[in-house]
């Protein structure tokens, strides 16, 4: 089930984490169980900072580093804690998320780097890249380092989107200049892997698959997050990689943590340096070496379509990839609902055509778009120009286009949508001319949504640069009749189109557009 996003940790919520951890300090100081070390005072003479003494020698060392992915805006809520209490994390970072509502400001990752934390490497769109060619893998890899670096945060550290690596991938991420890369779920924990090693090799024999636990969801309890330390410690130590999503409370997503759970862990954890030989470390301080040149890949990409050429790739949705997908289309849902994607044969051109299906609606839609990338699938376009994009359908609900526009960096993000389209048995062409494509904008996605319990089946997707494109008449021969208006609000011409016989009437009428909407795709 996919489910809506929740909106960021407010001030209120990071000051509540502040008091939480001084709770638990507190209480920790009046039963003693925080040593001296912790409370502030320096280590004895000669001994390693954050270390004591009295276990050098006697305790195998233990490592610890707490990475979080994606750059989510709640992440704020650990960030408060570990400043509090002096630890230091790596926080693995998409690029094209970052200054979007509900994900981390630059201004963001600027207070975490002043504050001693590491920002790593996540890729530009979060993309699977075992499912990219090696020119789009490469482009997300290095594309996403150069911009952290553009940014002023030069980057070491990588982790693979959905853990998913081979060996191509982990010579794209070497050769983009990073010194290690983390995987997940390599290690045992009462989750899963139960014949893995408690913990990875404080120097790793692959550092660009590095091993670390499961990432950390709903079912992992306070208990949990501890027993991961405890069972390195007393297996000899090594390093143990924690991996969080979303820090909020209430369950706002299945790959999260209680900001409360998180302090109780974080307090229990920091003064472990001096009783138990325990450091956190951030990734990059584990495995060492210096910040390495920026790699600029290939930025070669199919140009935008001139006059009368489609700019779609696999507009006929004929070309599946190993998931049953058409090789360059992704589903993209948001709400509350269940939906199924498969194929139909019943096409209206070709061998077969894309179905969506949504049961149990609450809120939101689904929509087939080109896979939001970077040149690979998703159309180039120019600034300035306008576009006509076409698709054809039939719909037990209404439907309309959702328009997203790829930025300079790499970055997807809504940008409107059309009027809607009526429900129809029958295939019917849908036909819709953009605005003004507005500056900075270098691709484009769009596809028809289903926003209602029903089905969707769509063929032949089509973009064409409006001036050259073709004409509009349906392959019978018959002409597809324009209504055409001029919304106040947007001040752009809209076309509303109908396969109709020669002698039809022209039909047509104002539509009201959707709210915009936003969020990771």
């Amino acid at each position: 089930m996919i489910r809506s996003r929740r909106n960021p940790g407010t001030r209120s919520h990071v000051r509540g984490a502040w008091i939480a951890v001084s709770a638990v300090l507190a209480l920790a100081a009046l039963t003693g169980s925080i040593p001296a070390q912790a409370a502030g005072d320096s280590p004895p003479a000669g001994a390693p900072a954050g270390t004591d003494a009295a276990v050098q020698g006697a305790a195998p060392a233990t490592v610890v580093s707490l990475t979080f992915d994606d750059g989510n805006a709640d992440q704020r809520e650990a960030v408060a804690v570990m400043n509090e209490l002096g630890l230091k994390g790596t926080f693995f970072i998409t690029t094209g998320f970052i200054d979007n509502p509900g994900w981390f400001t630059k201004s963001d990752l600027r207070a975490l780097t002043d504050a001693g934390h590491e920002i790593g490497g996540h890729t530009v769109t979060h993309a699977d890249l075992t499912t990219l060619t090696r020119a789009e893998a490469t482009r997300q890899v290095c594309d996403g380092r150069s911009t952290l670096a553009a940014w002023g945060f030069p980057t070491e550290s990588f982790a693979y989107p959905f853990a998913e690596a081979n060996a191509e991938t982990e010579k794209i991420v070497k050769d983009c200049g990073f010194t290690s890369a983390r995987g997940l779920g390599a290690l045992k924990t009462r989750f899963g892997c139960p014949d893995c090693a408690v913990a990875e090799k404080i120097r790793p024999a692959d550092p660009y698959l590095t091993r670390a636990l499961g990432k950390v969801d709903l079912a992992w309890t306070l208990s949990d997050l501890k027993s991961a330390v405890t069972e390195a410690e007393t297996h000899h130590g090594g390093w143990v990689q924690f991996t969080f999503h979303h820090v909020c409370a209430d369950g706002c997503d299945l790959l999260s943590v209680d900001p409360g759970v998180f302090a109780q862990f974080a307090a229990w954890l920091a003064p472990r340096a001096a009783s138990h030989n325990t450091t956190v470390k951030t990734v990059a301080d584990v495995v060492g070496g210096p910040v390495r040149p920026v790699v600029s890949p290939d930025a070669t990409v199919a140009p935008a379509p001139g006059p009368g050429v489609n700019g779609v790739a696999d507009h006929e949705l004929e070309q599946v990839g190993a998931d049953g997908r058409p090789r360059c289309w992704s589903v993209d849902a948001f709400g509350t609902n269940e939906w199924t994607y498969d194929t139909v044969t019943a096409a209206h051109s070709g061998r077969a055509a894309g179905r969506l299906t949504m049961t149990g609606r609450r809120t939101g839609a689904v929509r087939l778009l080109p896979t939001f990338d970077l040149g690979e699938c998703a159309p180039t376009i120019v600034p300035g120009r306008r576009y006509s994009l076409r698709a054809w359908y039939t719909s037990t609900a209404r439907t309309q286009f959702d328009v997203f526009l790829r930025d300079a960096v790499g970055g997807w993000r809504y940008w409107t949508s059309s009027p809607f389209q009526p429900a129809s048995a029958e295939f019917t062409r849908a036909v819709w001319k953009t605005a003004a494509i507005p500056p900075g904008a270098t691709g484009i996605s769009f596809g028809l949504i289903l926003g209602a319990d029903g089905t969707l089946v769509v063929d032949d997707y089509a973009l064409y640069d409006s001036v050259g494109a073709p004409s509009l008449t349906d392959p019978t021969g018959n002409v597809v009749l324009v209504s055409v208006f001029v919304p106040a609000a947007l001040g752009t011409i809209v076309l509303i189109v109908f396969a109709a016989p020669r002698a039809g009437k022209v039909r047509g009428g104002r539509a009201g557009l959707p709210r915009g909407r936003s969020g990771r795709h």
